[in-house]
């Protein structure tokens, strides 16, 4: 997206394949939503400064205030990876803001609408369809949404039913607006409209699909009552579909993007690469069992190997477990998310056979379960006597990899990144 200057004062914004007169457009409105939200705001208003006939709104919705919010903008700290009151008072203001722009477009046709949605949105932006449900039942719905095992489409197949924002819902506010969505993608190719929960796209899922996860995972006995009562019920209506939206969207970054700098750089760097993201949504371990079998195949022909995966695995807490979070936490759950817990259970396959290899797993948001860490990286060396594997193996049934990893000094910690472009996992291995 970017500003273009037109003949004597006229002013376009090229969004994608499209060109917009900016002289022709009165007001726009803003609505920011997840993990990138504040940079890709940060980049956005240059091309919108200085419109003295256009009225400048918008709503963010982000972990981190962005630096020097213009004028107009409301900002709200919501909560990742379950909701807080930000999330809910954040999304009663997109919604606001879009009906405002909605009533005067229909009056005067000169609005414009941008969303800008980034993984994180289907936490920090979330509003549930039955208004009897309180926050702390909205908030045990999401924890066991994301301790089910589920893969991202199935949890945000769920939360698409669940929600007033999602599933295409904020984009039907937005009808009879001109507007656009700019995404940053944490989702796998194809499914675009799991990203943040899709609410500013079209609905692929179905109600029918909500339904079959939601007894394959056995998540009705752990939903909160309210919550049963609502999938329950006859509230649980079919998201908008293709032909009820005129949703138009462009993806600024995906994962593609970070695996083509990294498949790069390992290039120059001088090692054989290949790309393998089958295991993508994956068990971790089985994730892990397939790729360092990959790996090793890959290393008797070419010897210096890089292989690089993306996209998210998966691991499941039992309901017991899902329930420990922040204070409630015992013995029994400890610190850490998938990378961290993919990495340890590679780290427990290694062998000596596998000398000069390195496992790296994470999280490109520079955030991983409830830790600090982004992730970690181990070698063969890790585990090379029965009483630290044995500690690794405790480790990894208290969902404790964090602990174990940092006390190793094999955390990655960068802290929040401001991107999200899903998970990264790199397997090297040197000739021996």
């Amino acid at each position: 997206m970017k500003r273009i200057a037109g003949a004597g004062d006229t002013t376009f914004l090229a969004i994608g394949d499209d060109v917009i007169d900016l002289n022709r457009i009165r007001r726009i409105g803003v609505v920011a939503a997840g993990k990138a939200a504040s940079p890709m705001l940060k980049a956005l208003l240059p091309s919108l400064r200085g419109l003295s006939q256009c009225d400048l709104s918008g709503v963010v919705i982000a972990s981190d205030r962005p630096t020097d919010l213009p004028p107009g903008f409301q900002f709200f700290a919501g909560g990742h990876p379950t909701p807080n009151q930000a999330s809910i008072d954040g999304a009663e203001a997109a919604v606001a803001l879009v009906r405002s722009l909605r009533k005067e477009a229909i009056a005067t046709g000169d609005s414009l609408c941008l969303f800008l949605i980034s993984g994180g949105a289907s936490a920090m932006m979330e509003l549930p369809l039955d208004s009897r449900i309180t926050l702390e039942d909205m908030v045990k719905f999401h924890r066991e949404l994301v301790h089910s095992g589920g893969s991202i489409a199935e949890i945000n197949c769920v939360r698409k039913h669940f929600s007033a924002m999602k599933g295409g819902r904020l984009a039907l506010e937005a009808e009879g607006i001109l507007s656009y969505s700019l995404l940053v993608s944490d989702v796998p190719l194809g499914h675009l409209d799991a990203l943040g929960s899709g609410p500013t796209l079209p609905d692929s899922s179905t109600v029918d699909q909500c339904k079959e996860i939601l007894e394959r995972y056995g998540l009705m006995n752990r939903f909160p009552v309210s919550v049963r009562q609502f999938f329950s019920s006859t509230q649980l209506h079919e998201t908008p579909k293709s032909a009820q939206l005129r949703s138009k969207a462009v993806t600024l970054l995906s994962s593609e993007d970070l695996v083509e700098i990294v498949e790069q750089r390992a290039r120059d760097l001088g090692f054989y690469v290949v790309v393998d993201n089958t295991c993508d949504d994956w068990s971790y371990s089985v994730a892990a069992e397939y790729l360092l079998e990959r790996l090793r195949d890959l290393r008797r022909d070419h010897g210096r190997v890089c292989l690089i995966s993306s996209g998210e695995v998966t691991v499941e807490l039992s309901a017991r477990e899902s329930e420990l979070d922040g204070s409630e936490r015992d013995d029994t759950l400890g610190v850490g998310g998938r990378n961290q817990h993919f990495a340890l259970y590679a780290a427990t396959l290694l062998r000596s056979l596998d000398a000069r290899t390195v496992v790296l797993s994470a999280g490109t948001d520079g955030v991983d379960g409830n830790s600090a860490a982004a992730g970690a990286v181990v070698d063969e060396t890790l585990l090379d006597d029965e009483k630290l594997l044995f500690q690794a193996q405790g480790s990894l049934q208290r969902f404790d990899s964090g602990t174990f990893l940092q006390e190793a000094g094999l955390s990655i910690v960068t802290g929040a990144t401001g991107n999200n472009l899903r998970d990264l996992r790199i397997l090297l291995a040197a000739e021996f």
